[in-house]
């Protein structure tokens, strides 16, 4: 085992990224001549699919930002930064220990601008955006040749998945706020004389280039059909603007293109997750993911097997016991005949979805409580037992696939939007037959109303995507606060991470990393997000949610 402290990584987390330059974000070239346009559109179609290749596959690269000399364990692209933001969050709980690269996600030291931690949340996308804004830089917007057109329509929509993934985070709801700065946006064309000055732009700003991109993707991806899932169609792009819709509160459009981007799509049955799973590209729900065999992974630690999963022969999760967890609060409301009850160990280290697992020549529960000696600790309560790995319980691989996008996903946002759209009744109907039909046969929706169905898929969102990145997100989206304890009882929560957080606090949003600042100078100090401090354990002790009330 070579498990690393974070305690001594984190010191080095800032002397880093005071001392190194900002990301490179502009496209290769400022200028390109009509004839070099001509020679790129009628040469290297072929040449550019590695650039296109290497735009979808970044963000799933170990030590993507750091780079390997780094050995920096927190470093594995966008699997751990829907980790981080999952352990933002009320319903996600690791361990308050030395071993923990994502404590400060638990705690809000992340928002610290000199840690590493929010400067991977930053640079992963703007790295891609990058290679987007070089492959958008490289074709003329006019081009007929057919390659060249869908590779345009990707890069625009992987574009507007990176802005996605960066605006809930910097600025509170869009509504409400389209005025307030959001992220600089860095396009294919220099929005200005001075790259070196590019201030916030305006959230409003932010996601008309996001719709502007989308809808472009889908335009040019009319009639495509991709080779693998790794890749963006035009269903995926549906998807991504159904996203953008649902923060932009435009209930009828977020319903209308969740519907074109799940169909032909089935979901999970309950057999299919009632097992270990989550792990697969080849699933027939998944619409988009990375593709993270074993031949991605040159060390073990960087990847979200070792630090999510729970079946890991050499993990940080089963070696050191650093195992990722569900609040009680929530898991508690999980009815037991809802068969994501089993995504989970009870307080009796009990699951439904051991029962088809061997380890180490033991199977079901005591797959729980196996201890083997610097390979696996017994689970903790409520220990997630969700995500299936490559090579099985035992497995040194550390290696998955990763979804991005899934049918069940698209469904949610299908019943919101239908529900704040007018359409109760229908929203009603629809959510209780995917959860009577593919996750609890006795489950009734009990919502009558837009705003409690809302919060019911609020409830559900919560328990079908938990640890798949969606938390913060819709903490920001709804404007709900972070409740991990009530009045300091029942909780799982270490001690330093059990508090609770309001909607409105100026802490909740992330803080651009100095090293974006140092070198931008339309970014000083006073632009960033400053207000609000890092919670201590026992704040707001009396906050509830609405949903584990």
């Amino acid at each position: 085992m070579k498990f690393k402290y974070k305690k001594y990584i984190w010191v080095l987390a800032g002397m880093t990224i005071i001392s190194s330059c900002g990301v490179d974000t502009f496209p290769e070239s400022e200028t390109i001549t009509e004839e070099q346009k001509t020679d790129i559109s009628g040469a290297i179609p072929d040449r550019l699919k590695a650039d296109v290749t290497g735009m979808f596959s970044v963000i799933g690269n170990q030590f993507c930002v750091f780079g390997s000399t780094s050995s920096r364990d927190d470093d594995a692209g966008f699997p751990t930064v829907c980790l981080s933001q999952d352990l933002n969050g009320p319903d996600m709980i690791s361990d308050n220990s030395s071993y923990n690269w994502f404590s400060a996600s638990s705690e809000y030291a992340d928002r610290i601008y000199t840690y590493a931690n929010p400067y991977i949340r930053w640079a992963v996308f703007y790295n891609q955006i990058k290679l987007a804004n070089d492959v958008i830089k490289s074709i003329d917007a006019e081009t007929e040749i057919p390659a060249l057109k869908v590779y345009l329509a990707q890069a625009k929509a992987v574009r507007a998945f990176d802005y996605l993934s960066l605006a809930p985070y910097y600025q509170f709801k869009y509504k409400g706020n389209e005025d307030k700065p959001s992220v600089p946006l860095v396009l294919d064309y220099l929005l200005s004389d001075d790259p070196s000055n590019n201030p916030r732009a305006t959230v409003k700003e932010v996601y008309e280039q996001i719709m502007k991109d989308l809808d472009a993707a889908i335009a040019g991806l009319e009639g495509y059909t991709r080779v693998a899932k790794t890749e963006i169609d035009q269903q995926v792009a549906y998807g991504l603007r159904a996203r953008a819709n649902l923060y932009m509160e435009n209930w009828a459009a977020a319903a209308e293109d969740a519907a074109k981007a799940m169909s032909g799509y089935p979901f999970y049955s309950k057999e299919e997750v009632s097992q270990p799973a989550f792990n697969d590209i080849t699933d027939a729900n998944w619409m988009w993911g990375l593709n993270l065999t074993p031949d991605n992974f040159t060390d073990a630690y960087p990847s979200w097997p070792s630090v999510l999963g729970s079946f890991s022969g050499d993990a940080y999760s089963t070696g050191v016991g650093c195992y990722k967890d569900i609040n009680v609060l929530l898991f508690s409301k999980i009815p037991s005949t809802d068969v994501r009850k089993g995504w989970w160990v009870d307080e009796n280290l009990h699951s439904s979805n051991l029962s088809s697992v061997t380890w180490n020549g033991v199977s079901g529960d005591a797959v729980a409580k196996l201890v083997i000696p610097n390979v696996k600790y017994a689970y903790n309560p409520y220990t997630n037992v969700k995500f299936a790995q490559y090579g099985g319980p035992g497995s040194t691989q550390n290696a998955g696939d990763w979804c991005i996008m899934r049918s069940e996903e698209m469904l949610l946002i299908r019943v919101e939007a239908l529900a704040m759209s007018g359409n109760v009744a229908g929203a009603k109907t629809l959510l209780e037959s995917f959860v009577k039909g593919y996750r609890d046969p006795s489950y009734v929706c009990n919502a009558n109303d837009a705003t409690a169905l809302q919060n019911e898929v609020w409830f559900q969102r919560r328990v079908e995507l938990w640890g798949e990145g969606f938390s913060m997100s819709d903490i920001m989206r709804l404007g709900k606060p972070v409740v991990r304890h009530h009045n300091n009882k029942e909780s799982n929560f270490p001690e330093a991470f059990k508090f609770n957080i309001k909607a409105n606090d100026g802490y909740l949003l992330l803080r651009i990393p100095q090293r974006e600042t140092n070198n931008n100078k339309g970014i000083p100090e006073s632009a960033n997000n400053n207000e609000g401090s890092q919670p201590v354990s026992g704040d707001n002790a009396t906050l509830r949610d609405g949903i584990t009330d």
